[in-house]
């Protein structure tokens, strides 16, 4: 039996670098977008929000919790360059980017795959890091198997318009985009050059994903049990199309669940959810846990591993290790020993984003290149010391010899 899909959505995540001393002039050009909206966090509205994360993490990642209504109307008021001169203070700034009209996938084939895109935001932090998240829906389709090729392809988007002509002939229509081509030039303008990212690193041809599914019941319950539909849930985790007939195994994925009627899988190459309808809470109260709190874990374990991918680099360059130094001690104050949030939850799914993302074995690495430099500095000191005080002495010396040649001429 097929298995259908009662709700459903995926989030895109492509991350970007800005060059950190054109950071503020790219603020400026988000400001400047007629269709780019700063996002504002109020207390009230996003109280759930507000209690998930602990206050040092809210601090640094939603400045606007602390933005009273009266300051916010000021920063108003202000000129786009001091907004953005402003703006590029803040440790972190989120975007919602609205497009004129809503986005449509198409297929030229009746029983193709139509998507909608539901909402773009852009996550930017100081330090040049920065995530572009396209959330995606599919429409006029309940098929699991249509969810695991969609995601499977969708993600390769920015790799050409070719790319999607080869399986199950998925091409993109649009209403705002004529082709899959002009998708990715709406993509390159809020990215645009690749650069810094693949400096660390960081590929720029294949996005993240980060998905939702909530399966009819029927396939789920307290008789039919998760082994009955675990193979669909290792290809969903893997993000791989529906055709997929290799032997799989769960060990390949970081997976855990809090919840009876629902799962989570983790790879390096994103996370999905799957959950079963026979759970009221799967299709009410979780999926917005999911995009929201949790999603905004993710984005900053994945901001920690490129930030220390870039202090790595920067260790590795003689003009910019004081600064490197620096930066890696108030990270390790401000963002690596916090806590991210008291919620259990919230705690289980960051300690295995660690794990997947092998952000403590990068830690430790860049702690190394650190020690490895403060000892070297700590040398440099000294021998300078040491320079300094055989000066003295000889100095000492030579005018108390004048001193005693002196005194015996008297």
């Amino acid at each position: 039996m097929e298995l259908k899909i009662n709700y459903q959505y995926t989030y895109f995540i492509h991350p970007f670098v800005v060059k950190e001393t054109k950071y503020q002039r790219y603020m400026l050009k988000m400001l400047k977008d007629k269709n780019c909206f700063l996002k504002r966090f109020e207390k009230e509205k996003d109280l759930k929000l507000y209690q998930y994360f602990s206050p040092k993490m809210r601090e640094f990642l939603f400045s606007s919790f602390s933005c009273t209504n009266a300051k916010y109307a000021k920063f108003e008021e202000l000129p786009l360059e001091t907004r953005a001169g402003v703006l590029a203070k803040y440790p972190c700034t989120i975007f919602e980017y609205r497009l004129e009209n809503d986005i449509q996938g198409k297929t030229s084939r009746e029983n193709g795959i139509f998507f909608h895109i539901q909402k773009i935001e852009v996550i930017c932090f100081s330090t040049g890091i920065c995530f572009l998240c396209v959330k995606t829906n599919m429409e006029d389709t309940q098929n699991f198997a249509d969810l695991l090729n969609f995601n499977y392809k969708f993600r390769d988007i920015y790799q050409g318009n070719n790319s999607l002509n080869n399986y199950d002939n998925i091409r993109i229509q649009t209403d705002s985009f004529a082709s899959a081509d002009s998708f990715i030039e709406f993509i390159n303008k809020i990215t645009g050059s690749p650069i810094e990212a693949m400096k660390l690193d960081i590929d720029t041809e294949r996005f993240l994903t980060y998905s939702y599914v909530c399966i009819d019941q029927e396939a789920w319950n307290h008789n039919e049990q998760f082994e009955t539909i675990e193979h669909n849930f290792i290809k969903y985790a893997n993000i791989l199309p529906n055709d997929t007939v290799a032997n799989l195994k769960q060990e390949d994925i970081v997976s855990f669940s809090k919840w009876k009627y629902a799962k989570m899988g983790m790879t390096k190459q994103g996370i999905t959810l799957m959950t079963s309808s026979h759970d009221m809470n799967n299709y009410t109260i979780l999926p917005e846990e999911y995009e929201n709190a949790y999603l905004y874990t993710y984005l900053v374990a994945l901001y920690q591993k490129i930030y220390l991918k870039k202090l790595s680099l920067e260790f590795k360059e003689a003009p910019k290790l004081k600064k490197a130094r620096k930066k890696f001690v108030s990270f390790s104050k401000k963002i690596w020993i916090s806590e991210i949030t008291e919620d259990e939850t919230g705690s289980v799914l960051y300690h295995k984003l660690k794990e997947i993302l092998e952000l403590n074995e990068l830690y430790y690495k860049v702690k190394g290149e650190y020690d490895i430099y403060y000892k070297e500095l700590n040398i440099e000191k000294n021998k300078r010391a040491t320079f300094v005080i055989a000066l003295v002495l000889v100095g000492s010396l030579i005018f108390n010899i004048m001193n005693f040649i002196l005194l015996s001429k008297q």
